[in-house]
């Protein structure tokens, strides 16, 4: 396998795994008879940090670890990944973000019968607002997102210790999460929310309803705009 088809595969395995505990966390809150059902906000926010970190720690072994088109763009864009990876990593991610839910499907898979609420089954898979309020979740998004990015170009240009810069990382996701979380789930990646919510339509679940595309177009388009932002003033004030 080439170097470039070594880095594609690594994004989609680190995104696949990204979900499967992000998403993963996600079910065991939301999901009717799991043995961590209702236990709330903070174990969220902590999963998806850990998520993360884990996820990282996989695809890092042989790429950049970006795990979201947000952050490929935004790497693209300051010069230091080739523009010919974006469009492979996207789609590497993108896939990941599928497989990564359907597997989140069959961990849980006696748990979606027993589960009637379908916007807990659908929040298992992708976000969705607290309140609706399109222009205000599209800027919540674009916030998330330049912290997100801000931070790793941050965590990118300070000196870590070999392997725990991802600990950093893990950290910035938790912060995210615990303070700008509570408005729309900050996805803040659009293959995080895009793949599954696939998942979530193609996947044969008799309470599902719908997948809310409606909102879908959120939390991808706003995290490109919030990393593209936090490149420009990075730039700036590097």
């Amino acid at each position: 396998m080439s170097a470039e088809m070594t880095q594609i595969f690594s994004e989609f395995i680190g995104t696949a795994i990204l979900i499967l505990l992000g998403d993963g966390v996600c079910a065991a809150v939301n999901l009717n008879k799991s043995k961590a059902q209702n236990s709330g906000w903070i174990v969220i926010a902590f999963g998806w940090a850990l998520a993360v970190t884990i996820a990282v720690f996989v695809a890092g072994l042989n790429g950049p670890a970006h795990l979201n088109p947000a952050v490929t763009i935004a790497m693209a864009m300051n010069g230091s990944l080739s523009p010919s990876l974006v469009l492979p990593f996207i789609i590497a991610q993108v896939l990941g973000g599928i497989v990564g839910a359907i597997l989140v499907w069959l961990a849980y898979l006696p748990h979606w019968d027993v589960t009637t609420d379908k916007g807990a089954i659908l929040g298992t898979f992708a976000t969705g607002p607290a309140i609706r309020h399109y222009p205000a979740n599209f800027i919540s998004e674009v916030i998330g997102t330049f912290v997100l990015v801000t931070g790793l170009l941050a965590i990118g240009a300070n000196k870590f210790a070999e392997g725990s810069n991802v600990f950093a990382v893990g950290g910035l996701i938790l912060a995210i999460g615990l303070s700008l979380g509570g408005t729309t789930g900050y996805a803040i990646n659009p293959a995080r929310d895009l793949g599954p919510r696939i998942a979530h339509f193609i996947l044969p679940m008799k309470n599902k309803g719908d997948s809310d595309w409606a909102y879908s177009w959120i939390p991808v388009i706003a995290p490109i705009v919030g990393g593209g932002l936090a490149v420009a003033l990075f730039t700036l004030i590097k």
